[in-house]
């Protein structure tokens, strides 16, 4: 078995899903007592999501109502990089949150280091937003995945194109 197996380390989310939570919120939002009366708008782009309402009291729950609806639908809370809260017209308050995809150039490093110094059989090479791992062996790549696992990171990771 001469060829290398590869796979790719990618952060990435589902954008459907944050749709789909992102639309459950507004509903429960609309529907909960406390917050149905706020005029809380979200509105979602690509890599974006702005929300406006009445007041910080009212935009920490609203966190816990998107935290709850993104989790349920498989999402991880890592994707989210909050942004500072300001004040908007109308004695509003607004707040862009920014949806984290991709691994930075430092980040990148950080993993090829950790696999170039415990696993000698296995290379890492950064390419893009990913990190590309190849081994000979099946056996040493799951061991890399295993490791990167028990890591704690400001961002998700997920291993696509494993062959």
């Amino acid at each position: 078995m001469a060829s290398n197996l590869s796979f790719d380390i990618v952060s990435d989310f589902d954008h459907q899903e944050m749709v789909n939570a992102v639309d459950q919120a507004m509903r429960e939002i609309r529907t909960r007592y406390d917050l149905k009366d706020t005029k809380t708008e979200m509105d979602l782009g690509e890599d974006l999501l702005t929300i406006t309402t009445d007041s910080d009291f009212t935009l920490q729950s609203i966190h816990m109502v998107l935290q709850t609806k993104a989790v349920k639908r498989g999402l991880s809370l890592k994707i989210f990089d909050y942004g500072s809260v300001e004040s908007s017209s109308g004695n509003r308050v607004r707040q862009e949150i920014k949806l984290q995809r991709g691994i930075d150039k430092e980040l990148g490093k950080k993993l090829s280091k950790i696999i170039r110094d415990e696993f000698k059989k296995v290379q890492a090479a950064l390419q893009g937003d990913l990190v590309r791992v190849s081994a000979k062996s099946k056996d040493d790549l799951q061991l890399v995945m295993q490791r990167l696992r028990q890591e704690d990171l400001p961002v998700e990771l997920q291993f696509v194109n494993y062959r």
